[in-house]
């Protein structure tokens, strides 16, 4: 397929990361108020134990992977307006949606740096497509190019419809009422609200992690509400030893989900700076640990490294 004719990945400051993510309990399943969409007839949800028979599927219809992440809205709404295109074309390819934290021995495999990523599979064998945000308009062609692909190589046997899984989904833990007042100033974008309310949990309870993690993910929002994202990166490029310009365009690589980008950034940036310059790039860090979370295995990697770069 011609490179040319791939969609541009579209960074969208304001919801690239679902801020509200770590103020829920883990999350929800499919259908559930939180989760993906349901999946529709076609449409699966792979992970590693079922993604070889996926591949062997490929053999006689085409396959189309999203790589997702629970904590990335770009992704999920990637995820969305692809089964969307699935239910459209009612069986001349199927959408499989791959949870890459989930899963990291298929993201590995795929060679994913961030979500979301979309392939396809033709034959067993990968085809990259995107990767990043795409509106559906733009999606669409290159979902064309795929079918004409696959025609061109035999794969045309229709995908069977699943049939609808029963309704099992429980209803949302109820959050402690000052997360719930975070979260709700954080649906009506009043993030002074939302930060006092975190802030009064934590002075309740200085261990409540949900209230440290969400009050780190306000403070991006409100850091990249307003920012020209070409003219960050262009001060960026421009200016590699300025602090304040290398710790806004990690702000933005975390909210593309960018996220091994911005680590990497910031710990070389500690490893060339002095004096309280180190201590703001150290204290950034830390901040977007606390966004992405420690379950995320890009944490771990970059505390590491962080730890070289001080001592």
């Amino acid at each position: 397929m011609a490179q040319t004719d791939r969609p541009q990945p579209r960074l969208d400051a304001r919801g690239a990361v679902d801020l509200s993510a770590l103020a829920r309990p883990a999350t929800p399943p499919p259908g559930a108020p939180g989760g993906l969409p349901a999946p529709g007839p076609y449409v699966v949800d792979v992970d590693e134990a079922s993604f070889p028979a996926l591949v062997q599927s490929s053999t006689s219809h085409p396959v189309v992977v999203v790589l997702w992440a629970p904590w990335s809205q770009v992704s999920r709404d990637v995820v969305a307006d692809l089964g969307a295109l699935a239910d459209e074309d009612a069986g001349t390819w199927q959408l499989a949606r791959i949870d890459s934290e989930a899963n990291p021995q298929i993201a590995a495999a795929f060679q994913a740096q961030s979500v979301p990523l979309v392939a396809a599979i033709l034959a067993g064998q990968p085809v990259p497509l995107f990767q990043g945000g795409a509106p559906r308009d733009q999606m669409r062609p290159v979902i064309d190019q795929v079918l004409a692909a696959a025609a061109a190589n035999g794969l045309t046997a229709r995908v069977e419809p699943a049939q609808p899984a029963p309704e099992t989904a429980e209803p949302e833990p109820e959050l402690p009422p000052l997360h719930q007042a975070a979260y709700d100033a954080i649906e009506r974008d009043d993030l002074d609200a939302a930060r006092a309310a975190y802030e009064q949990a934590l002075r309740e309870d200085p261990r409540d992690h949900d209230a440290r993690a969400g009050l780190a993910q306000v403070g991006l929002l409100a850091r990249t509400r307003d920012a020209d994202l070409q003219g960050v990166r262009a001060a960026a490029a421009a200016r590699p030893d300025d602090v304040v310009a290398q710790l806004a365009v990690a702000d933005l690589d975390v909210l593309g989900g960018k996220v091994a980008d911005a680590f990497d950034r910031l710990v070389d940036l500690l490893r060339r700076t002095a004096g309280a310059d180190k201590e703001q790039v150290r204290v950034r860090l830390i901040e977007l640990f606390e966004v992405v979370g420690d379950q995320d295995p890009r944490v771990g990697t970059a505390r590491r490294a962080m730890a070289s770069a001080l001592y």
